[in-house]
């Protein structure tokens, strides 16, 4: 009897998907049978785009992987992160790890999803020095100020943020405190 899938969950509120996090997609793609992107709501961030058009956008970005073969779903979701684990039959929940400033919050979040379902492990996954750097608020800051965020992030992600800041008369719709 062949063993089940092993599912995979990558979780953020991908506003917008960077070339950080298809890396990271990328790579996990190789350490579980099937992923789920899971798109978060979190409109307490105060999310640039809705959950919608996030969706969207990250769908359009993992195409070409799902046409190589790769068992990838994007959802959306807004519960607990690990009942949505468990909701969709997860054993891995994937983070991306860009410095050690993102290691204590993240090292918290894991200790509180074991104690809490200890049949999910989290899997921590470098960036490589090329994305480091790269965060989707910095990339929204940069966007806001009239900087060039083509080395960030797709064109076509570039279009969809250029079109949400611009209003049809030219001038900026959103704030600059944009948040990740």
């Amino acid at each position: 009897m062949p063993n089940p899938p092993r599912v995979g969950l990558y979780p953020g509120t991908f506003d917008p998907i960077t070339h950080g996090h298809f890396e990271i997609i990328c790579r996990a793609t190789k350490i579980v049978d099937k992923l789920v992107i899971g798109v978060a709501k979190n409109a307490g961030k105060g999310p640039l785009f809705d959950t919608k058009t996030r969706v969207k956008l990250v769908e359009a970005e993992i195409a070409p992987l799902i046409e190589g073969g790769a068992q990838i779903e994007v959802r959306a979701f807004d519960n607990l992160l690990i009942h949505y684990a468990k909701e969709i039959g997860a054993e891995l929940i994937i983070r991306g790890l860009r410095a050690v400033s993102d290691f204590e919050y993240e090292f918290q979040m894991a200790g509180m999803n074991h104690r809490m379902c200890k049949e999910v492990e989290t899997v921590f996954l470098m960036a490589s020095d090329r994305h480091q750097f790269i965060s989707s608020r910095f990339v929204k800051e940069i966007a806001f100020l009239g900087g060039d965020i083509s080395s960030f992030v797709s064109e076509k992600v570039v279009k969809e943020i250029q079109k949400r800041l611009s209003d049809q008369n030219g001038r900026k719709k959103i704030s600059p405190e944009v948040r990740d």
